[in-house]
């Protein structure tokens, strides 16, 4: 399938138009015309090689809304007409006991992610959805629910997933408190999820010009996690902390506030280890953890979570030939709170 779509060459290079060849429709594969995208970090972090490992050209975008046009004579979960999405990943190897759990995104065999991830069907790379289709078996492809706005909808497919799975694994629930650091793109999710789940939500910031919007978003509170008085008066008092911040910080500080046997996840990326005193677990039996986006079946709980209690991101909608602009942007964290591309103005 002629396929054009938006490319770096290199690390340095702007993104630009970039034409390939996607591969045949086959009897198990769904093909979808892309009409939004979503803009990750992790976009950026990977075009420009700052994670290491980008093979050029790369193609991002893994926040994918679109149509399925065409379906191979063996799917059974989709059919033309269909609104579906696609998140991070395109492929697992389906027979690991991560992917028997529904868990491929931890494929011990190695997952396919949706860009710069090696292609069992072509023998290349992956490209990912700054383009205007892609061909994805039915197993990794996802049913939007029908209320909801399909450009704001995109960013359900990372930032959706990444913030609702631990809130779900945790067992967040009506009547605890959850405390989300960092207002960014995870963040307002994590805020919005958290407290359609019932709980009292605190959001630490250290930008005073973010508590309107984190009130707007749903917070109860909010705390200026500089202030030592008012980080003090949430001692041992949180069921469960998402810190979405993926600069250096100190995690201790929000390690003290939890209740005993309250856990901490993590799933912002800080480029450097992060300082851990231990007995900040250790005095109240607290836990660290980590989270890494869904499997496909807790994606399309979450989407349908989000169709049920009209969840979407905030997004500000761009052209593609805005998105260089918009990466400079990224990094000086000037949006609320994703970017999302109109795939229409590839045409």
């Amino acid at each position: 399938m002629k396929t054009t779509a938006y490319a770096a060459e290199t690390a340095t290079s702007p993104l630009a138009p970039f034409h390939f060849q996607r591969r045949d429709l086959g009897k198990h594969d769904v093909q979808i015309e892309i009409l939004y995208c979503g803009v990750c970090h992790s976009d950026l972090h990977t075009v420009r090689s700052e994670w290491q490992g980008t093979t050029y050209p790369c193609v991002p975008g893994h926040e994918i809304v679109g149509r399925a046009v065409q379906v191979g004579e063996e799917v059974n979960k989709f059919k033309a007409g269909d609104t579906v999405g696609v998140g991070c990943m395109v492929d697992s190897c389906r027979s690991c006991a991560n992917c028997q759990d529904n868990l491929e995104q931890f494929c011990e065999n190695g997952t396919t992610f949706t860009y710069n991830s090696a292609d069992k069907h072509t023998g290349g790379i992956t490209y990912g959805g700054y383009s205007d289709g892609i061909v994805v078996d039915q197993a990794f492809v996802l049913k939007i629910p029908d209320n909801l706005d399909l450009a704001a909808a995109a960013p359900l497919l990372c930032a959706g997933i990444t913030t609702y799975s631990p809130l779900h694994h945790n067992n967040v629930s009506k009547g605890q408190k959850v405390g989300v650091v960092g207002l960014g793109g995870l963040g307002h999710m994590g805020v919005k999820l958290a407290k359609a789940l019932g709980a009292h939500v605190v959001v630490f910031t250290t930008s005073s010009n973010k508590v309107e919007d984190a009130l707007r978003l749903g917070a109860d509170e909010v705390v200026n996690s500089k202030n030592a008085d008012e980080m003090k008066k949430h001692l041992n008092s949180f069921h469960f902390i998402l810190d979405t911040v993926s600069a250096q910080h100190d995690i201790n500080a929000y390690l003290v506030l939890l209740k005993r046997q309250g856990n901490l996840t993590q799933v912002g990326v800080p480029p450097e280890p992060l300082s851990l005193n231990v007995g900040s677990l250790i005095f109240g039996r607290r836990s660290l953890s980590g989270s890494l986006i869904g499997g496909i079946k807790e994606t399309q709980e979450m989407l349908d979570f989000c169709g049920k209690h009209n969840i979407t991101s905030d997004i500000e909608l761009i052209s593609i030939q805005q998105i260089n602009e918009a990466y400079d942007r990224l990094v000086k964290s000037d949006v609320k709170y994703r970017f999302v591309i109109d795939m229409a103005s590839l045409q």
